[in-house]
């Protein structure tokens, strides 16, 4: 039986451009904190700056005025850090909006304090740096375009700084402090940020690049529970045909005279009642959703039904299960996790005929579940590419959905699939699943 999980099925149905519109909005959401504590920074700097400026090199400021400027940008940023704490959606030209906000306070600062003579006139090239980074390329023309424009006022309008002509002096010249200090500040402000804007953009990708490759294998999987609910009604009559041979069969004195073909014969029809419930499984599964039709039941009665069905439908030597989950917990007696466990004990059972084991244990608010085997483990292959569909050492046309469909049914339930080839030999899967996600739903 291969059900669709309805949750699988939901998650199907959100189009891929807003999984990529929710991807870019975090994006933006962390370009802009990391504008915000840039900000802060140009903040600080500019009131040591100031006041060394003033204080120390006596040079007369307009201190009034340009503490009016700094107190302007305190509670715009102020404004932004609460509203990205908030959680609020950010737009890309608000991106834009900070940055020429930053570019006019930087500009009056300078008009306040010497203009286009002023060392730190240089700042306008971090600013559009960073916008040739976040924005796109016309944003960031149009940036250069207003900061060309800016510096051409203050060299027209300001009044330029009451400082002794003494480059001669090296860096014992105030001029050239200040320009070596601009330069300093600029180049390690790029590196920080350009490195984070970077690291962004790379986590941005990688995310886009696991939602595509998710997307890709819900899609496998709905095109697999469709083809599977066609079978399904087309298997109807010819295993009612094959069951109704078989009654006659056993009713012939040719063959019930022969108790191994009786046996055989017996085997057969569990076979046949095992591949109805199987295709009656995949119909009643098609469109539910998870809880409408579910029995309520137990984790361990679950498990001890489940062991029962499965040693009634197989041929396996010996099946250890071991209980470790303690107080019992109410959970919804759902088809899709059923046979999620019987795939990974079938695949156990395949490797290892002779002997399988499943243990059941409880860490915390999540349900483990253990299958183990002694068969020959993980080829390297196969291991390094666990959870992706037809990987199987089986050979045959089809084979490898089993963890396949183990890994995105788990991983839509909220858990997680670890595997390992054991030291003693043999192989070992793991189950961790939420108890919430197995919980019946109530109407």
């Amino acid at each position: 039986m291969i059900p669709t999980p309805a949750k699988l099925r939901i998650s199907l149905q959100q189009p891929r451009h807003l999984i990529v519109s929710n991807s870019d909005s975090d994006t933006l959401s962390k370009h802009m904190r990391q504008l915000v504590q840039l900000r802060w920074m140009a903040v600080l700097g500019q009131l040591l700056t100031i006041l060394v400026t003033h204080f120390s090199f006596g040079v007369e400021l307009p201190l009034q005025k340009m503490f009016g400027v700094l107190a302007a940008l305190v509670v715009f940023n102020g404004l932004y850090e609460i509203s990205l704490r908030l959680g609020r959606r950010i737009h890309a030209l608000e991106i834009f909006v900070g940055l020429l906000v930053d570019m006019g306070t930087l500009t009056f600062q300078l008009y306040l304090s010497g203009g286009a003579t002023n060392p730190f006139v240089f700042l306008y090239v971090l600013q559009v740096g960073l916008a040739a980074v976040l924005m796109a390329a016309p944003l960031a023309w149009a940036l250069l375009a207003i900061s060309t424009l800016c510096f051409l006022w203050l060299a027209e309008t300001a009044h330029s700084l009451n400082l002794p002509l003494d480059y001669h002096l090296g860096i014992e010249s105030f001029y050239v402090q200040g320009m070596f200090i601009c330069l300093v500040l600029n180049a390690a402000l790029l590196v920080i940020f350009v490195n984070r804007i970077t690291r962004t953009q790379r986590d941005r990708d990688a995310r886009l690049a696991e939602l595509r490759r998710r997307a890709a294998e819900e899609e496998h999987i709905l095109r697999m529970g469709l083809l599977a609910s066609g079978a399904a009604h087309e298997l109807g009559t010819p295993l009612a045909t094959i069951d109704v041979i078989l009654g006659d069969w056993k009713h012939m004195d040719a063959l019930s005279a022969d108790p191994d073909l009786v046996a055989d014969m017996e085997e057969m029809k569990a076979q046949v009642r095992r591949c109805k419930a199987i295709v009656s499984g995949i119909l009643m599964s098609a469109g539910e959703t998870r809880g409408e039709s579910s029995e309520e039941t137990t984790v361990c009665e679950f498990f001890e039904d489940l062991i029962k069905d499965w040693q009634n439908t197989r041929k396996s030597q010996e099946l250890h299960f071991e209980n470790r989950f303690g107080e019992d917990v109410d959970i919804a007696s759902d088809s899709v996790l059923k046979q999620t466990v019987c795939n990974l004990l079938d695949n156990a059972l395949e490797a290892s005929p002779m002997w399988v084991g499943l243990e059941v244990a409880r860490d915390g608010d999540m349900l483990v579940v253990r299958v183990f085997d002694r068969g020959p483990g993980f080829s390297s292959k196969v291991y390094n590419r666990l959870g992706q569909p037809y990987q199987s050492t089986k050979g045959r046309p089809g084979s490898g959905l089993g963890l396949f469909l183990v890994f995105n049914v788990t991983r839509t339930l909220g858990g997680e699939v670890q595997a390992r080839n054991l030291a003693e030999g043999g192989a070992e899967v793991v189950l961790k699943l939420p108890l919430d996600a197995l919980l019946l739903k109530e109407d």
